[in-house]
């Protein structure tokens, strides 16, 4: 292969036959699905928040696993933001929900039902403030492991995100995510891990992780 050699950016194919305006196809609501085993999956979703902020949106940030002990530079700076929005108006609201209760359960399984009732807590609010059309983006971080698991039903999640009103975007992450998720997202994104830090036993870096 040659190494000089680019890959062309991605073209819009030709227009469907549906009668829509350019307007209404840039109004269409969008739900993105970062997965795969490699790493960038929530790092992506935030910054997609940061163009939904530049642009004046309402964003609803759902962590379901991450604890809010555990607080990430992502937090910091939409958190700050969000306060700017809050004093000086420029762009938008920002609403962080760290709901979970970590990955104690790996280790402690006595842990797991104090983690399902986190997410199914996180996930009743995400139900409410789509049904209000409460935000413009939400940002649904590490989603597929509860569903995974079965803590949240399938087929309500599928029925809920596709069914929403309005123009609401989501961006869903976490590995494995289900086919049936993948089947309603307007855009998927497979991480493929090539190389990691921790398969040599390295350790979570500030800065690079946090």
């Amino acid at each position: 292969m040659d190494p000089n050699a680019t890959t062309p950016p991605p073209t819009s194919a030709g227009l469907p036959d549906d009668g829509l305006t350019t307007r209404e196809r840039r109004l269409r609501p969008a739900l993105i699905v970062n997965t795969g085993e490699g790493k960038g999956k929530t790092t992506a979703a935030m910054g997609l928040a940061l163009r939904a902020w530049h642009q004046g949106w309402s964003i609803g940030v759902f962590q379901f696993i991450k604890s809010g002990r555990w607080v990430s530079g992502e937090r910091i700076a939409l958190e700050t933001l969000g306060a700017e929005h809050q004093r000086t108006g420029a762009g938008g609201e920002v609403c962080w929900f760290a709901t979970g209760a970590g990955r104690r359960w790996v280790q402690d399984p006595d842990a797991e039902p104090a983690q399902v009732d986190a997410a199914r807590n996180a996930w009743q609010e995400v139900k409410q403030r789509l049904a209000a059309q409460r935000h413009r983006l939400y940002v649904l971080d590490e989603f597929t492991y509860p569903v995974n698991r079965g803590w949240l039903d399938l087929a309500e999640v599928v029925e809920t995100l596709r069914d929403r009103p309005g123009v609401q975007h989501l961006v869903v992450t976490g590995r494995a995510a289900p086919p049936e998720l993948t089947e309603i997202a307007t855009t998927v994104t497979e991480m493929t891990k090539r190389k990691h830090p921790f398969d040599t036993g390295q350790k979570g870096q500030a800065g690079i992780e946090w």
